[in-house]
């Protein structure tokens, strides 16, 4: 069933779980990754971000991922992750995204707050939820230009505030694209944020948080967490296992099953992990 973000994240953020929100690339990892909420009887959130709007338009992607949600037996928010401007973050909401995240995480503060702002009322209009990013989660590829500051708390509650927005995506340790399960959480910062702010916190790039410290975060008012090197790791290794096994094989829907496997269990996984399991 299709649900928006803020119906889901506000009762994990004040429970011991967190939804995972996975980005995806199409249908074989969307698919397998809602396979996997099924399940475990878990809500989840399939996310779009700029490289998979690239490969697939949002006419396209939008659409798809709004049947898979709506054909799911559990609740499916289908997400814009990293929106980069208006006219952007509209497309998503016409073309089926029931949430959307704008990133004005690279701006000075008086401009991410205005524009914030300003596509909360847009999306709020629509009946769509909204997440925003304050201080920066910065890239483990040093090719993306990119800055990385940890949120502060008071910033954080005067952005929350003055933006009206759903979900709050901190920075407090993680960065993107992590490979190695070695980021460093500041959970006094983390503290210090949620006493300040009601609404929900994301975490962005939790592939590289250990798992224990996973199921710490859960303890905390973290309601949503994105995960997406995890499942493009487990696809691409399969893949390239089921090519390397079948090399007269040129049925690419014959070499998909394998992996769109692989990616249902890291999704489970993760999923554990977040203390997620028979919850919807």
């Amino acid at each position: 069933m299709l649900a928006d973000l803020r119906t889901i994240v506000d009762k994990a953020a004040a429970s011991a779980y967190a939804v995972a929100a996975f980005n995806v690339f199409g249908y074989e990892d969307a698919y397998a990754v809602v396979q996997g909420a099924e399940q475990l009887g878990s809500p989840v959130i399939l996310a779009a971000n700029l490289n998979a709007i690239q490969h697939m338009p949002a006419p396209v992607i939008g659409p798809l991922l709004k049947c898979i949600a709506e054909r799911a037996s559990v609740p499916v928010c289908v997400h814009l992750d990293h929106g980069k401007d208006f006219d952007y973050v509209m497309q998503a909401i016409k073309y089926g995204f029931s949430s959307v995240m704008f990133d004005g995480s690279q701006l000075p503060f008086e401009d991410n707050v205005q524009q914030t702002r300003e596509i909360a009322k847009a999306a709020h209009a629509f009946g769509v939820s909204i997440e925003a990013e304050i201080g920066s989660v910065g890239y483990s590829d040093p090719a993306v230009n990119m800055k990385h500051q940890l949120s502060d708390p008071v910033e954080t509650a005067s952005f929350v505030e003055q933006t009206g927005v759903d979900a709050v995506a901190v920075s407090v340790g993680t960065v993107h694209r992590m490979e190695a399960q070695s980021a460093a959480i500041d959970f006094a910062r983390l503290e210090a944020i949620q006493s300040k702010v009601s609404i929900p916190l994301v975490i962005h790039g939790a592939t590289g948080v250990p798992d224990e410290v996973l199921g710490k975060l859960v303890t905390m008012r973290v309601g949503k967490v994105n995960i997406g090197t995890a499942l493009r790791r487990a696809f691409g290794r399969s893949l390239r296992e089921e090519m390397e096994r079948r090399p007269d094989e040129f049925d690419r829907i014959m070499l998909f099953q394998a992996p769109m496997d692989s990616v249902k269990e890291a999704a489970i996984q993760k999923m554990r992990l977040l203390g997620c399991g028979r919850l919807s």
